[in-house]
């Protein structure tokens, strides 16, 4: 029994000879090996560790460019991150030169420079200026802000096209007559707050379609720590540039030469960008594919196609992102929907109206088993109108369901029995072309249909 105690321990220790150990960061790359030695001389058994280090060693300008990347770069990122990143680096060294040559036309208005000209008067107008944008963050953080996450890509490049207007505002200042140079100051700090808001909102949301690694702070700061330093070589630039800049014509040349660079380099990298969630536009884009040609896109198709701004903040019925359906009021209240079944308008002294093809309680039959109501109408001018009423605890499928429904009517139009015939037709097409949207990378789960805030409505015993 000894014997055979002794020879299992000595097995053991031979295995345990030859045990290795291997060490890798996040992203796959071998950062060590340790090897284990053991020996068992006199009765005494020994271990020894070697530690091995890979032979290839990062470069000195690798280790700087880690210092501004993501943790995992590129792993910890999507494959899109790169090329916006370059883009929005370049495009920010372009406007922070472009910013001192506006920053400086705006001294030039507050009288720096001119001994005839009030300090404090100067003051005053500055401070004036920026309570100004500060109440502009406020109404444009309230006016816009539910509809950034959907259309990010828009509100992204349609902040630098508001920051290079006001810019060009700045620039003209010195020009304006004094009695009205102020207001011109007021309506450029106005629109820069817009740019501000729009901007730093997008950018966020940006951020996290990048991030791969549940690691959305740590992108955001590096891409401050990116910021910081292309604004310090733009200042730097800058300075060089502005003291070349001693006419009307040299200044106004490089400050329009510089804000196209700005806007190209912008409009770059937000087509740079594929994003995976299927907003109205992408929805349109790949449904219709879908059902005109049966071939599921990929996000970097549908980006392909995609128009950066939409008409009407995206409500855009659009069929294979050509022709133009219709348009869809998504997330409306009862009475929008009921004034489109009315015979007549409401009557604002009963508070009550007259249904003419169909009766609230038929179409809530009918979508008893969806999270939504739809209906359709068509205005005076001919043109297409789909309503789409959410019911309470709708998820992100089903107000893509909803969307979907309302291209398929659309499409089909004009009787009231297409209402019925495309929801059927919808029950039996979208689970399928979900499951295939899915497959093909796209989540389904990010609701981003809305574009405001929309009301929910209660039906049954839950009213």
């Amino acid at each position: 029994m000894t014997r055979e105690r002794t020879r299992t321990a000595s097995n053991a220790m031979k295995k345990a000879t030859n045990l290795q150990l291997a060490e890798y960061d996040r992203s796959g790359n071998l950062k060590a090996r340790y090897v284990e030695s053991r020996s068992n001389t006199s009765n005494v058994t020994t271990s020894r560790i070697d530690i091995l280090h890979p032979t290839s060693r990062k470069r000195l300008w690798r280790n700087v460019l880690d210092v501004f990347l993501p943790d995992g770069y590129p792993n910890s990122v999507s494959d899109d991150y790169t090329a916006y990143q370059i883009f929005d680096s370049f495009q920010a060294f372009a406007g922070t030169i472009a910013g001192m040559i506006s920053s400086r036309a705006v001294w030039e208005g507050l009288g720096v420079g001119d001994s005839r000209a009030s300090p404090t008067g100067a003051m005053l107008i500055q401070v004036i200026r920026e309570c100004m944008g500060k109440l502009g963050t406020i109404f444009f953080a309230h006016f816009i802000g539910t509809s950034i996450e959907a259309e990010c890509k828009a509100y992204r490049l349609g902040a630098d096209v508001m920051t290079d207007a006001a810019m060009i505002l700045d620039c003209a200042s010195p020009w304006v007559p004094s009695e009205v140079r102020f207001l011109v100051l007021c309506c450029s700090s106005i629109m820069f707050s817009a740019a501000g808001v729009a901007g730093g909102a997008s950018k966020s949301s940006l951020s996290g379609h990048f991030a791969k690694w549940n690691n959305l702070g740590e992108l955001n700061a590096k891409d401050g720590s990116q910021e910081t330093v292309i604004s310090l070589m733009g200042m730097l630039a800058g300075t060089l540039v502005v003291s070349w800049l001693t006419t009307s014509f040299l200044t106004w040349s490089a400050l329009l030469a510089l804000l196209g660079l700005h806007l190209f380099l912008n409009w770059l990298g937000v087509r740079a960008v594929k994003m995976n969630s299927l907003n109205r536009q992408r929805a349109n884009i790949a449904f219709s594919k879908l059902v005109e040609d049966d071939k599921v896109l990929s996000p970097a198709e549908v980006s392909d196609r995609e128009i950066i701004f939409e008409k009407r903040r995206g409500s855009v019925l659009r069929w294979n992102g050509e022709s133009i359906l219709g348009h869809c009021r998504f997330g409306v209240s009862i009475k929008t929907l009921l004034a489109s079944l009315a015979k007549e308008k409401l009557n604002e002294t009963t508070g009550s109206m007259s249904l003419e093809e169909v009766s609230l309680s038929e179409l809530t039959h009918l979508f008893r088993n969806e999270q939504y109501l739809l209906w359709y109408r068509i205005l005076p001018s001919t043109e297409l109108q789909v309503l789409v009423v959410l019911k309470d605890g709708i998820d992100a499928r089903g107000q893509l369901r909803a969307w979907y429904h309302g291209l398929l009517l659309a499409r089909r139009l004009r009787a009231p029995s297409h209402t019925a015939s495309t929801l059927e037709n919808t029950r039996m097409t979208f689970d399928g072309y979900a499951k295939r949207l899915t497959e093909a990378e796209w989540d389904l789960n990010i609701p981003v249909m809305e574009t405001s805030s929309g009301l929910r409505v209660k039906t049954g015993e839950e009213a």
